[in-house]
């Protein structure tokens, strides 16, 4: 057998998968996820996989559980059936915003996540712009952490959105490394929206530190959820004096009220990648583009298998 890598892939987000393989010339992994009536997930791998590196694709966004057990289950299976290696590639890690106790007698979600991963058998976990960077210390594994700026970088300049008629926001201080980058690479100043959090998917802005007036501002973050923290903050950027307010994100997950938000609000356009699956919400949403994380990833995984160094792609 020559086969010295393969790429198999989850439910989760099968056209980035495919796109993943497309970008390295290879033909994707046979491996079947199927569920029972009730619900227990059962994986079945179709190729012989002894002593090849093994990369799994599943972005654990929504339903974020089932797809985490199914990758956990691929996990177990490509163990079992003797791979050389395992390589967990989570474009979106989900549960990454319970990464630490904000009330006593809560959970650290991101860490039992770890564990799991760990305990299933993964050798390697691969993630990009995670909420926060910590999390790469929950593992007792290789964690490889990939920044989404290089794929807005290019296209935010061809839009003309550099220099310093343009600023960068931060839409909390939880942000504000993401945002400085993002500020130093398009060479435009940095203003940061202190947020307060009532509780989940509930925030308010307090206070705008900086200067956007006569400006078109550029929101960034890493996950637009229910994009209630996101329409804020354009809103309150509008009113301190911007004349556009743009918005880019990693992780598009958009679940509840989250498209009906962003067409009423006073975003002109959004920009994320293609981590989570988008073809519905594009139908949805005249103002979203979508990026793909598809090249960044291959590049990624080439240099994983021949071991070569990750942190060159960005520095």
């Amino acid at each position: 057998m020559n086969k010295t890598f393969t790429i198999f892939g989850g439910n989760s987000n099968t056209a980035l998968t495919a796109e993943l393989c497309d970008h390295l010339g290879i033909s994707q992994g046979r491996a079947r996820a199927e569920r029972f009536s009730d619900g227990e997930i059962f994986v079945e791998i179709g190729e012989n996989v002894r002593g090849v590196n093994c990369f799994i694709m599943q972005s654990t966004c929504s339903p974020p559980n089932r797809n985490l057990m199914e990758l956990l289950i691929m996990i177990d299976a490509l163990k079992r059936a003797s791979a050389g290696s395992i390589v967990a590639l989570m474009p979106y890690f989900g549960y990454a915003r319970q990464d630490r106790k904000v009330k006593p007698r809560t959970p650290i979600s991101a860490k039992l996540v770890a564990d799991l991963l760990t305990a299933a058998g993964a050798d390697r976990v691969l993630a990009v712009d995670l909420h926060a960077g910590q999390i790469q210390g929950f593992f007792n594994i290789p964690f490889d952490h990939l920044v989404a700026t290089p794929v807005f970088r290019d296209l935010l300049k061809l839009e003309g959105l550099r220099g310093q008629e343009v600023v960068v926001v931060s839409p909390d201080a939880g942000g504000v490394e993401r945002a400085r980058l993002y500020s130093k690479l398009l060479d435009c100043p940095l203003a940061i929206i202190d947020k307060r959090r009532d509780g989940p998917n509930v925030s308010q802005v307090m206070h705008l530190i900086g200067d956007v007036a006569g400006k078109r501002a550029i929101l960034v973050d890493d996950i637009i959820d229910t994009a209630g923290t996101l329409c804020n903050a354009a809103e309150a950027v509008l009113k301190a004096g911007a004349t556009e307010v743009y918005a880019v994100a990693t992780h598009g997950v958009f679940s509840g009220p989250a498209m009906d938000r962003i067409n009423k609000s006073v975003i002109k356009r959004i920009w994320v990648t293609n981590s989570c699956p988008q073809e519905d919400r594009l139908a949805r949403c005249d103002r979203l583009t979508v990026v793909s994380l598809g090249p960044l990833l291959a590049e990624a995984v080439k240099r994983i298998h021949h071991g070569d160094s990750i942190s060159s792609l960005f520095y």
